[in-house]
């Protein structure tokens, strides 16, 4: 709480030394304050609740009378096998206690591969916020973190070792992201690259060739499920069938956010050339699409994946993983 304005005789023989400009008005001059003002502390902005949501309810009731369901009725079968047969009732037994183990391994596996993708997302926040003005302990903690997720993997062996031994000379959060990025993810980043051209230039030569759209959707939709599991195994393990879908749903929130959906005859030309996209027959523009279509999702998937921010290193752009699929077109347009 400030003090009131003080006021001084000019012609008082005592006067103090006049800190900053007064402002003077007759005799008397009003001496602005000069106690600092109390820091004001920001005040965040509340975080938006999540509201109820009548479908999570749904979705937790009709699981919760299903899974009832099936318990009553594996309990009526097994009883009235015990009841016809002894040996029935107990072979039913052990089938139902094999059942649930797997299920029970099943859902284990579930948990661990949405803990990790969970893992992995909070260590990319906490590296962004490192990144904005962190601290070297900050930063020494996510990296060692870093180091530990890729503690089994042969092929980050030598970047690790590298890591460690230039980790004690770095005193900043923004130097140690980016050894740990140089060290750990570029080797990554190229094996993920690869995947996404590689499975780019798959769709595109299949969809080209194929003679139906039904079968062009199918082998779409099949090859850009593997391309996801196999951009998670880079960069943190190969996920389930319920960590898929996980990793699908978060890819296409990303591409919406992001509008790097669109794929259209911009993109082609860009990538390809005015004059080739012009010559192309409707069914390579169609396999051009699709396999621009795939990169866009992979390289969505590169950045969902990816456990840190591109610190140093730049995001690979559509331009670079479609490379070889323009020459290929060239050629083939070259050909005809």
């Amino acid at each position: 709480m400030t003090k009131a304005p003080r006021a001084i005789r000019l012609d008082h023989p005592g006067q103090e030394e006049v800190v900053g400009d007064p402002i003077r008005r007759g005799d008397v001059a009003i001496l602005p304050e000069s106690e600092p003002i109390d820091d004001i502390a920001p005040v965040s902005a509340p975080k938006a609740r999540r509201g109820f949501s009548w479908g999570s309810l749904f979705v937790a009731g009709l699981s919760g009378f299903l899974a009832l369901a099936a318990g009553v009725w594996v309990e009526n079968t097994i009883a009235a096998l015990m009841n016809q047969n002894p040996v029935l009732g107990y072979a039913a037994l052990v089938c139902a206690g094999i059942a649930a183990l797997a299920l029970f391994v099943m859902l284990a596996r579930v948990l661990r591969d949405i803990l990790r993708e969970r893992k992995v997302e909070a260590l990319r926040e906490r590296a962004t916020l490192a990144l904005a003005g962190g601290t070297p302990d900050e930063g020494r903690a996510i990296t060692e973190e870093l180091v530990g997720l890729y503690k089994g993997r042969t092929q980050t062996a030598q970047g690790r070792a590298a890591l460690q031994e230039a980790l004690p000379q770095l005193f900043a959060a923004r130097d140690m992201l980016t050894v740990a990025e140089r060290s750990l993810l570029v080797p990554l980043d190229e094996m993920a690259q690869a995947q996404i051209a590689q499975a780019a230039r798959r769709v595109s030569l299949v969809t080209a060739v194929s003679p139906r759209a039904l079968v062009d959707v199918i082998f779409v939709l099949v090859a850009c499920a593997r391309l996801l599991r196999s951009i998670a195994g880079i960069y943190a393990g190969r996920p389930g069938t319920l960590g898929l879908l996980r990793l699908a749903r978060q890819v296409m929130n990303h591409l919406v956010l992001t509008g790097g959906i669109a794929a259209g005859d911009a993109v082609i030309q860009q990538i390809v050339g005015q004059g080739l996209a012009a010559r192309l027959s409707a069914k390579l523009g169609e396999g051009v699409i699709n396999g621009m279509l795939t990169a866009r999702i992979g390289l969505a998937a590169l950045e969902v994946c990816r456990p840190l921010p591109f610190v140093e290193a730049k995001p690979p752009t559509l331009a670079e993983v479609a490379s070889d699929l323009a020459s290929w077109r060239a050629a083939k347009d070259a050909e005809a």
